[in-house]
């Protein structure tokens, strides 16, 4: 078991940012960056709201220089090199961790007993499939609406032609081939995805095993966690809080991940992430950054131990009711080399490709130098320029 690490605060924050690609010098570039970044943190959340980008895309923009919303696209569905499936809610997951979600895939296969008026209609809409390309559920008619829980996806009501590809979908048998807006088109999955992988094993068949690597994925993604409850555990399916305390024993012994101590936190980070400490533990000047950060960005998972780091509160106000919001509806955290600075609240204009900054909030702490207002400025524009807006307005 590796020894205990003691870090100040500003030490802990700068590893994190680091380790996140946020602070420095740009640590991921282009479309292969975006690849590497969504690979280091094991999955990305995807949310389809896009009032200046959608939450994806805004993890992407933040930390990867030259970063476009085609790019993220080539990715999914001309490259293949990820996929659209749950993990921490519906993510956007590497390709190579298809086999590892076996175990998702025959919970919707167990499901499915419990609905024969979905399972009816899978097989006419494969062979379907199978012969006209991709669909959506409007090219299917079928009367009626079904109440259904395919294993991994709840629907309160959805139509029966959208039930049953989302069912398929559960089962693997069916990718998202495509979306046009918010819409979602299938196609086999056999087609895109090799034999080999398609058809793997589940590599962790322990139930334990599989939380575990789980467990390890999202410290990874954070870059430092603690062992608490946390939204960072979304979605790992079983874990209670004795299994967590056993998973980061098991961790820690396997030495694959440090203890870390920040004043009177303990918090732990993969171990493979040592340089990044040493390199902090020298007490470096870092270059510093301005950027908008994602309402549900791996960095703020756990927003609890963002206040205990940063001293920044942020609560995403889209399902607050409007009367109760302090902010925005889809208003960003704003982030100033080691520290938040503030948040924005930014609509794109795509009439006039005009970025609207409805209000930018500074923290009562920060001083608006003119090194700050020209970073905020900068930041601005290549915001503007990421949602294919010539102009800020505010």
């Amino acid at each position: 078991m590796a020894d205990m690490i003691a870090l100040t605060n500003r030490q802990a924050r700068q590893f994190i940012l680091l380790k996140q690609g946020l602070l420095g010098e740009h640590k991921f570039t282009g479309k292969q960056g975006a690849l590497d970044y969504i690979r280091q943190a094991g999955c990305i959340q995807f949310d389809p709201v896009d009032v200046c980008g959608k939450n994806a895309e805004l993890t992407l923009q933040s930390r990867v220089k030259g970063f476009t919303k085609e790019m993220l696209d080539e990715l999914l569905y001309q490259d293949r090199a990820l996929f659209d499936y749950p993990d921490k809610q519906l993510s956007i997951i590497p390709i190579e961790y298809w086999a590892y979600f076996e175990r998702f895939r025959n919970a919707a296969r167990d499901n499915l007993e419990k609905y024969p008026e979905i399972k009816e209609h899978i097989e006419k809409f494969r062979e379907y499939i199978k012969e006209h390309g991709a669909v959506n559920s409007d090219d299917f008619k079928l009367d009626g609406s079904t109440r259904w829980w395919s294993g991994i996806n709840w629907s309160a009501g959805d139509k029966l032609s959208r039930s049953v590809l989302e069912q398929m979908y559960g089962l693997g048998d069916l990718i998202v081939h495509h979306k046009k807006g918010t819409r979602r088109y299938y196609d086999l999955a056999e087609k895109h995805i090799s034999d080999e992988l398609l058809n793997a094993p589940e590599p962790l068949p322990d139930d334990f095993e599989h939380q575990k690597w789980r467990g390890l994925r999202r410290i990874g993604a954070v870059g430092l966690l603690w062992n608490r409850p946390s939204d960072a555990w979304l979605n790992i399916w079983g874990l209670t809080s004795e299994t967590r305390r056993k998973i980061f024993s098991d961790l820690l012994e396997e030495n694959k991940i440090i203890s870390v101590t920040v004043d009177k936190l303990e918090l732990y980070c993969r171990a493979e992430d040592m340089p990044i400490i040493d390199n902090v533990l020298q007490n470096p000047e870092f270059l510093p950054r301005c950027e908008l950060i994602a309402p549900l960005d791996p960095f703020i998972w756990d927003r609890k131990l963002i206040k205990a780091l940063f001293g920044f509160e942020y609560s995403w106000e889209i399902y607050t009711p409007p009367a109760k919001r302090k902010y925005g509806v889809y208003t960003l955290p704003m982030l100033y080399g080691e520290k938040f600075i503030g948040r924005v609240d930014s609509a794109a204009d795509r009439k006039t490709n005009t970025l609207v900054i409805k209000n930018i909030w500074y923290e009562e702490c920060v001083e608006q130098t003119p090194e700050i207002k020209k970073a905020v400025d900068e930041c601005l524009i290549r915001f503007a320029a990421f949602n294919g807006c010539g102009t800020v307005r505010s």
